[in-house]
């Protein structure tokens, strides 16, 4: 690759002042790359065209393009024909192009040789490389051609598409993402009796080509190249249209943020808070939540002049009459005191850390240069030997810390759920402290070890809590809400996601502002850095994330990866169980990863005893799924569970429970009948009790109405990840065990 000839090509487009390089500037990169273009002539217009300057066009035939920095989709605006190898014909091409494109910039024409190929659904590809803000240099592989919008619009792109990130490959050695990928599995392989569409070691070899380059030309040089299409002629891949984008104007490099000092932040020996009201205020609320959580009042400082002490803390006029340099300091406070308040806590080297929890900072317009004051504030503190704070939000609703004893979520205590007396081993890291409330109090039987608003991350980043907090032994599930990513921060989030993904943790992400309307309301709520979707999670899913594609998938994937941490998983050999025939037919029709475990003979003889106890065998026969009819009780439905988790064939179980049967004791306590849904022998009891004591992986299905919440509640609590339909349970169950099992 001639860098230093690519260099020359971008310095004269920087010069012309244009940021999108013409097509023969473009072809010319190509070329310095290594990547085969069909020969090509530029001519400035018609007076240039004569029968000896196409002889060196093979063919009888031509492709005439229109040369303008401001057509980049020659196709729709009627830019490109093929027409006959001769003079009249080329000429009078272009002047029909002359005229139709008038005012749009026309810089001359391409005359290039003809390539014959079939304009199949495969035949034509696009590649690309281009400089992503979130994750870096990037190389797409994907279905091209003029319909290449359209294919994206109808699908996910997930299977369309191949996503590469050059870093990523740099640091992961002996794996093949072309040969992983289902695109790359249609474009080499034979299908239904043809032959490969292209060779897979020619594919391989251009797509490393385009690795390489990316690695050295973005962002320095280029900011994007696009080939569409990319063809396969007489065996060989050949680019027949390139759109290439010079790299605008360099980003000051950002200091390294001083990540160590989180630890100050989650477990601080002190706290000052600014804000404190002596009526209840959302600072007051915060003073009163880190007392209740059980922090020393006695190393809390509250700032305000006129009082000596509040709630049994130290008051102190202003931070400057702070004692010491606190590892916490919690600002409360309207957003146009903060640039002043953080801007004298650097200067004076008076805290640690900080959470900022008032918006209406980056989010709002005109406030650019009062956050300039304070990076410059912060920036300058980086280069000092204590290195400055590490600053959490703003825009964020806080933090609480199990560990350490500490929350300054400024919501009342009395509506969020009462901590347990143990938390879970799991982090909900979340942009928005709204979504952080919601589901610590949805999911409140999983209690969080951490519970992290991030807010507009001015200064920490999602990727920086996770790369502190995926080395902690004691965290096992990370559960992630982005709306977006500071500058390189996707990258730096996925690197430490592969870190946990090889320690054997997990992390459950759910990616927000995956449609225009939804990025741009993302983008409204975090401060405009909202970002690329599908790119975010085919990377993400490479790196072993598990990819939430709802909020209600995000919840239960977390519980589920959290409940069944401890469990062995085996394979993919389900036992079906259920009380109601159609609930057996729904969770056998809902199978996709999962294949009908055999039960072995000696399960079948146990099954048929069990049947026969139950008066049942007259009317069914013991087979997986096994339907056990609403005539079984509460023991012998333990015991027909007991059965199938026993079986050696048996890697896994879904067990649904209609639970209206009367045999069977569903119900809360009271009313007129004499159920207890929490007395130990009743189904859910008994299902408890084999949950505890069985290592394999399984989950539970109760599909009955609000009378039977109360049954769900004792069945999560007691760690079994319960769904309310069978196609629900059978799907996420899925997901866990193809992540547990890769």
């Amino acid at each position: 690759m001639d860098v230093a000839r690519i260099a020359q090509i971008v310095k004269k487009v920087s010069q012309a002042g244009r940021e999108v390089l013409l097509e023969p500037e473009g072809l010319e990169v190509l070329r310095m790359m290594g990547v085969p273009v069909p020969p090509y002539l530029y001519l400035k217009g018609r007076p240039e065209v004569s029968a000896r300057s196409l002889e060196g066009l093979a063919g009888d035939r031509v492709v005439v393009k229109a040369v303008s920095p401001e057509i980049l989709h020659k196709s729709e605006m009627g830019a490109i024909r093929v027409v006959a190898r001769e003079p009249a014909a080329v000429r009078s091409a272009m002047g029909s192009m002359e005229e139709t494109l008038k005012g749009h910039g026309l810089k001359g024409f391409t005359v290039h040789q003809f390539v014959p190929y079939v304009p199949a659904l495969g035949n034509e590809l696009l590649l690309s490389m281009r400089w992503s803000d979130d994750f870096g240099p990037l190389v797409t592989l994907g279905l091209g051609g003029v319909h290449v919008e359209k294919l994206a619009e109808g699908s996910s792109g997930m299977g369309q598409t191949l996503v590469i990130s050059p870093r990523l490959a740099a640091t992961e050695t002996g794996t093949d993402p072309l040969a992983a990928s289902t695109l790359g599995e249609l474009l080499t392989t034979p299908q239904r009796g043809y032959p490969p569409i292209v060779d897979g070691g020619e594919l391989s070899d251009f797509l490393q080509r385009f690795v390489e380059a990316a690695s050295v030309l973005l962002p320095e040089l280029l900011e994007e190249v696009e080939i569409n299409p990319l063809v396969v002629h007489g065996g060989k891949l050949v680019a027949l249209d390139v759109l290439a984008r010079r790299a605008p104007a360099p980003h000051l490099p950002a200091f390294e943020r001083p990540i160590e000092k989180i630890d100050r932040l989650l477990h601080p020996r002190s706290i000052a808070v600014v804000g404190v009201s002596q009526r209840m205020n959302p600072g007051r609320v915060i003073l009163q939540n880190i007392l209740e959580a059980g922090f020393d009042p006695e190393r809390v400082f509250v700032v305000k002049s006129g009082i000596e002490e509040l709630e049994g803390c130290r008051c102190v006029a202003d931070v400057r009459s702070l004692p010491e340099r606190v590892d916490l300091l919690i600002l409360a406070v309207a957003a146009d005191r903060v640039p002043e308040i953080l801007t004298s806590t650097i200067t004076m080297s008076k805290a640690e850390s900080v959470i900022v929890i008032p918006g209406g900072l980056e989010e709002k317009t005109g406030s650019e240069a009062i956050i300039g004051d304070m990076q410059a504030a912060l920036a300058r503190a980086r280069t000092m030997d204590w290195r400055g704070p590490v600053v959490n939000g703003g825009n964020c609703l806080g933090i609480r810390s199990r560990p350490g004893r500490y929350d300054t979520l400024f919501l009342p205590a009395y509506k969020m759920p009462e901590p347990a007396a143990e938390p879970q081993p799991a982090a909900l890291i979340s942009q928005s402290g709204a979504f952080l409330a919601a589901k610590m109090s949805k999911l409140q039987e999983l209690d969080f070890r951490y519970a992290v608003s991030v807010g507009n991350q001015f200064d920490l980043t999602i990727g920086d809590y996770l790369s502190y907090l995926g080395d902690d032994p004691e965290l096992d599930v990370f559960a992630v809400y982005a709306e977006g990513f500071r500058r390189l921060d996707g990258m730096k989030f996925l690197l430490a996601a592969r870190q946990i993904a090889h320690r054997g943790g997990t992390v459950v992400l759910y990616r927000a502002g995956r449609t225009a309307a939804g990025a741009a309301a993302a983008a409204s709520h975090t401060a405009s850095i909202a970002g690329d979707y599908r790119v975010t999670r085919a990377l993400a899913a490479s790196v072993g994330v598990v990819v939430a594609e709802t909020m209600a998938d995000f919840e239960d994937l977390v519980g589920l990866f959290l409940n069944l941490r401890e469990k062995r998983v085996t394979g993919w050999r389900v036992a079906m169980l259920s009380n109601a025939g159609f609930e057996c037919v729904a969770i056998s029709d809902s199978l996709e990863w999962f294949e009908p475990a055999s039960f072995s003979a000696a399960t079948l003889s146990r099954l048929q005893t069990i049947f026969i106890s139950s008066g049942i065998d007259r009317v069914v026969d013991p087979r997986n799924p096994l339907d056990v009819t609403p005539m079984m009780g509460d023991a012998a439905f333990e015991a027909a569970v007991r059965a199938v988790l026993e079986d050696e064939g048996v890697d896994a179980a879904v067990v649904g429970c209609v639970p209206l049967t009367g045999e069977l004791d569903t119900l809360a306590p009271g009313g007129t009948h004499p159920e207890d849904v929490t007395n130990p022998e009743s189904v859910a009891g008994r299902l408890a009790g084999l949950f505890q004591e069985y290592d394999k992986p399984w989950v539970a299905v109760v599909d009955a109405g609000r009378p039977y919440d109360p049954m769900t509640d004792q069945l999560r609590r007691a760690g079994i990840p319960t769904f309310r339909t069978a196609e629900r349970a059978v799907r996420l169950f899925e997901v866990f065990t193809a992540r547990r099992l890769s």
